[in-house]
């Protein structure tokens, strides 16, 4: 079943509030609601009734493979286009990706955190 607009940005909200230590809020506009990890963004929900998208970090190949693979993810709305990319409703546009894209995007975040000392 494809993710409908209001679906898509509920499951990336649940998605990325059930991963350890995130923290939400509206840093640089009332629109956009950005979701990070150790002070560091994963997510973006656009708030905008008119273009119900979530943003999402991508390794770049994987991101440009989900370009050519989905008419409705386009390279990164906010940020740098190679290492993020915009998911709106369409088809194949699933709950299950959604979950997976916020998931990776957060996985992509935490691996490159500085460790702390031993």
């Amino acid at each position: 079943m494809t993710a409908a607009g209001d679906r898509l940005q509920g499951t990336a909200r649940q998605a990325a509030l059930a991963l350890p230590d995130v923290s939400h809020g509206y840093p640089f506009t009332p629109g956009l609601d950005v979701y990070k990890v150790a002070g560091k963004v994963f997510l973006i929900v656009t708030d905008d009734p008119d273009e119900q998208i979530i943003t999402v970090k991508c390794e770049p190949e994987h991101a440009r493979a989900q370009v050519r693979g989905y008419a409705s993810i386009t390279p990164g709305r906010y940020l740098d286009k190679r290492h993020w990319i915009s998911l709106g409703p369409g088809p194949g546009i699933t709950e299950r990706l959604v979950t997976d894209a916020v998931e990776d995007s957060y996985d992509l975040v935490i691996v490159r955190l500085p460790r702390p000392a031993p």
